[in-house]
């Protein structure tokens, strides 16, 4: 199956990856197929007499994970969403009614509403791109590499990972994602982080 890589070791929060995807795809305000989420969180703690600040802080570009179970195709009425041969989830608009069952169900907020068409709309990997031997709009436009599309077993073996999710992402048991990270060397494990999202309202 097919895939995204994410080094979030890497990644410094430019956002130029949501940009491009952003302006590929001529999607309207309020539509964010990818976004650049800042997880942050620390204390103070004490050194003898004084108290020293430690904190964290890390980045992690996230869209559609076109999971092994996507919850978004088991609610849909209309059979809308649909699993393509290579594994990426796709949003047939000729189904689609707009209902947002899937946005609703999808812990990654991967489905969202476009008001101008009235349906739901979706990262589907840039597959004419891929079609057309090129890479997705986000992988090519990251600055730093950090994002790669791919098999995902490959990815895993190259970069030596089988990471497929940190805080605050969810558990990946929930879909079982085809996503690779390389986390962050202060990323924290899901349901165990001690920070907070920085800007929820990308979520």
């Amino acid at each position: 199956m097919e895939g995204f890589y994410f080094d979030q070791s890497a990644c410094n929060g430019c956002k130029a990856c949501a940009i491009a995807c952003k302006d590929k795809h001529d999607l309207p305000i309020g539509v964010q197929w990818r976004r650049v989420i800042e997880y942050t969180g620390g204390s103070w703690v004490q050194q003898g007499d004084t108290y020293e600040p430690k904190v964290f802080s890390y980045y992690t570009s996230i869209s559609c994970n076109h999971c092994e179970d996507p919850i978004c195709a088991e609610v849909c009425p209309t059979t809308a969403m649909t699993i393509r041969d290579d594994g990426t989830v796709y949003v047939d608009p000729k189904k689609c009614i707009g209902c947002k069952y899937c946005a609703m169900a999808c812990p990654y907020s991967a489905p969202q509403f476009n008001p101008e068409k009235g349906i739901m709309t979706k990262c589907d990997g840039c597959k004419d791109y891929r079609d057309a031997g090129q890479e997705p709009a986000c992988v090519a436009a990251c600055p730093s590499r950090a994002l790669e599309w791919g098999d995902v077993a490959e990815l895993a073996k190259k970069h030596n990972s089988d990471v497929r999710s940190v805080e605050p992402l969810p558990d990946p048991e929930i879909t079982r994602p085809n996503l690779v990270i390389t986390p962050h060397r202060d990323a924290q494990p899901p349901g165990q982080g001690t920070g907070e999202i920085a800007n929820p309202e990308e979520i």
